[in-house]
């Protein structure tokens, strides 16, 4: 059946804010996935997580899914943060971003209308079959929200994509080009969906993403808007590592891009932290994997002291009026994702 475009987000006024626009809430869901997270790594996750919420809760709700009361009640024996909201929703496992509703909004009066547009998620190309079900704990979060949703009938991860609120937003071929998504979709196919469902007019295609990541190049361990005009982008300087060439020209892509009214874009670049490894190989760590709250900007740390503090001063000096927060991600890393990968912001009316 053709797609009726006059009703479309775009068409009705709808896009997607950027992530530092002011927020009604945080979604996340709590860990407990053993083939994640196994039992000797889930305590430190866990550790992770009441940071996040215990930063993210002094200035917005944070929306947390549970699976039923026994964990309701375990997880607030250890929280102190009153500004939570839990949710019994089952899912399988922690990836928000990419299953979870994608929200929008369009200015209404004073405010903002905000409303939902709930992809399909195919756990990242049917790669794990038993993570298949959080298609259906996404579209739950949509109904919990009490939203407006759309649902285009498209595969797409919230993790593959970063907006600016100005209609530019970073993605990257090797993930939304992919044939394990949407292989009768092209790029002009898919630039026309992104700005009908979430109101982009210029798309940055990057090229591959960094090793390690099973998501297949997801944006949020390459490149990220931290304001309008300036995305920071993820460097490695080992011309012997993997991610080096790869970055190298990811950086470039976006030097050169001008958006749909002509303007260049401000490139900050972070070198990445040293290697994380597991026995079966590199983990995906990434300094870009940070996530922007209302008043805390969560950045992964990995132990490396000196690339650690270099990231979090550059973010600093970037996210100015935020405190910046240190979460110790390492065995969050493990398993193939981070902060912003466990997050999703619902935007303020």
């Amino acid at each position: 059946m053709a797609r009726d475009e006059t009703k479309t987000p775009f068409r009705l006024g709808f896009s997607m804010p950027p992530e530092w626009a002011r927020h009604e809430s945080t979604w996340l869901s709590w860990p407990k996935n053993p083939l994640t997270f196994p039992e000797g790594v889930l305590p430190k996750v866990e550790e992770a997580y009441v940071t996040m919420v215990e930063a993210l809760a002094r200035g917005e709700r944070v929306d947390l899914l549970v699976d039923d009361e026994r964990a309701e009640d375990r997880v607030r024996s250890m929280l102190s943060a009153k500004n939570v909201e839990f949710h019994r929703i089952r899912s399988a496992d922690v990836w928000i971003r990419d299953y979870g509703p994608i929200f929008v909004r369009r200015a209404r009066g004073k405010g903002w209308e905000v409303g939902a547009t709930k992809w399909e998620f195919n756990a990242w190309g049917r790669k794990y079959d038993d993570l298949l079900l959080d298609n259906g704990a996404g579209l739950e979060v949509a109904r919990a929200a009490g939203l407006r949703t759309f649902e285009p009938g498209v595969v797409l991860e919230g993790g593959s994509i970063d907006a600016n609120g100005r209609g530019s937003l970073l993605t990257t071929e090797q993930c939304l080009l992919n044939k394990n998504r949407n292989p009768r979709l092209g790029k002009r196919q898919l630039e026309a969906l992104l700005r009908d469902y979430l109101g982009a007019t210029s798309v940055v295609w990057l090229g591959q993403g960094v090793e390690g990541d099973d998501t297949d190049g997801h944006v949020d361990d390459i490149a990220r808007f931290v304001n309008e005009d300036t995305v920071v982008c993820m460097a490695e300087g080992d011309v012997r590592d993997p991610n080096h060439g790869a970055l190298a020209r990811d950086a470039s892509i976006l030097s050169g891009h001008r958006d749909d009214e002509g303007r260049r874009l401000e490139v900050v670049k972070i070198s990445m932290p040293g290697k994380v490894e597991a026995e079966d190989g590199r983990l995906p760590a990434s300094y870009a994997n940070f996530y922007i709250g209302n008043s805390a900007v969560l950045v992964p740390v990995f132990g490396d002291a000196r690339r650690d503090s270099a990231a979090l001063e550059t973010l600093a000096d970037l996210l100015p009026g935020r405190k910046v927060v240190p979460v110790p991600s390492r065995e969050l890393v493990y398993g193939f994702g981070g902060i912003h990968c466990v997050t999703q912001q619902q935007p303020a009316a």
